[in-house]
């Protein structure tokens, strides 16, 4: 089993897909691992560190996507679908329901993609979960920023002063993301106010963040009443493998308080706010309607360090099961793997992307025979 590890290339991406140590592990189930020259860098990872783990170091991308397996952070750009064929294996994070375009080119290509935003344990996402610690924590950093007069926003200070009141954070959805958002917030001395249909969320939402965070039962109704009387509002709903539900339109964005800041986690699935649009992490706020956008697609590379290690731990056990078993192998005694499968031998085995764009599902056992 050859695997390959590219730099990667999205425009702020600073993560890498697997750490040296996870290197280390790789060769010792036997594998053969290609690491493109510099793809650890910016996560704190030198060259010498992999060779020393015993990796391979590409000089040439090439080197690295021609593999059994290519694993990477982020989606494949333009630049890098020639890379892609129906020999290779991709794993990574798709988000295919928001990009129609490189669906079509997975589609076109037979590429086997697996998808880390669909891998499923127990009913939960393992390999998602860090990285949704890390947004929702970061969400109150980088909201707190939009907040100030220089971004654009109301100049509110979310904790407050002795002699101002805090300021008025809203959480949309009481997942990992929603309650690391809201258990931030809560701790810095704002006012917390998180919303979900799920009854047992947001009981543990109350258990983690304390009984100041006040919890609501998520409706229409109730979400506009929260965004309107919000300071900041962070939205982190998601639904594995489909577009993200539209849950505030841009009449309801008008009525918010001019400078108020929107942190829109969903939006590396399409976003949940009418005015969002994708954001980098070199310009990352947008102001639409008055109201400061942030909608960095991948925003845990702001912190690379940490996401690196959190996302290589959540991935390593697949990656040593692919590495004993083979890819197919792996996806035939690990159901949760392969509820991650969304394409192959062009084929939609995801139903949410299918349902996304219209195609015909192929259930992904079906599919790998």
């Amino acid at each position: 089993m050859r695997i390959g590890v590219p730099r990667e290339t999205k425009p702020g991406e600073n993560r890498v897909a697997v750490t040296p140590r996870g290197v280390r592990a790789l060769r010792e189930s036997g594998a053969e691992v290609v690491v493109e020259t510099g793809a650890g860098e910016a996560s704190g990872f030198e060259d010498r560190e992999y060779l020393e783990a015993g990796a391979r170091i590409a000089r040439q991308a090439s080197e690295a996507w021609v593999a059994d397996l290519v694993v990477k952070v982020k989606e494949p750009l333009p630049t890098e679908f020639r890379f892609l064929s129906e020999s290779s294996t991709l794993l990574t994070f798709l988000h295919l329901a928001a990009f129609p375009d490189l669906t079509k080119e997975l589609l076109a290509r037979r590429v086997t993609a697996i998808a880390y935003e669909t891998v499923t344990s127990s009913g939960a996402l393992p390999i998602l979960r860090p990285m949704s610690e890390v947004a929702g924590i970061l969400s109150i950093q980088v909201g707190a920023r939009g907040l100030e007069k220089g971004c654009g926003g109301r100049g509110v200070l979310l904790s407050g002063t002795g002699e101002s009141p805090p300021g008025d954070v809203t959480v949309l959805g009481a997942g990992v993301a929603g309650r690391n958002a809201a258990r931030i917030a809560a701790r810095i001395g704002a006012k917390v106010t998180i919303l979900d249909v799920n009854p047992e969320k947001m009981a543990q939402a109350r258990r983690e963040c304390g009984d100041g965070v006040r919890t609501i039962r998520s409706t229409p109704e109730a979400v506009v009443d929260a965004v309107r009387a919000a300071d900041l509002v962070v939205s982190t709903v998601l639904v594995a493998g489909e577009r993200a539900p539209l849950l505030v339109t841009r009449e309801v964005v008008r009525t918010m308080r001019p400078g108020a800041v929107v942190v829109d986690i969903a939006i590396d699935q399409g976003g949940s706010f009418e005015t969002s649009r994708p954001t980098t992490h070199a310009a990352p706020y947008l102001i639409e309607e008055r109201v400061v956008h942030y909608c960095v697609t991948n925003m845990p590379a702001a912190v690379p360090r940490t996401s690196t290690e959190g996302l290589s731990a959540a991935t390593l056990p697949y990656l040593l099961s692919i590495a004993r078993g083979g890819v197919f192998g792996a996806l035939r005694s690990d159901d949760g793997l392969l509820a991650g499968l969304n394409t192959h031998g062009g084929h939609v085995t995801c139903e949410g992307v299918a349902k996304a764009f219209g195609e015909p599902f192929l259930p992904p056992r079906e599919a790998i025979g």
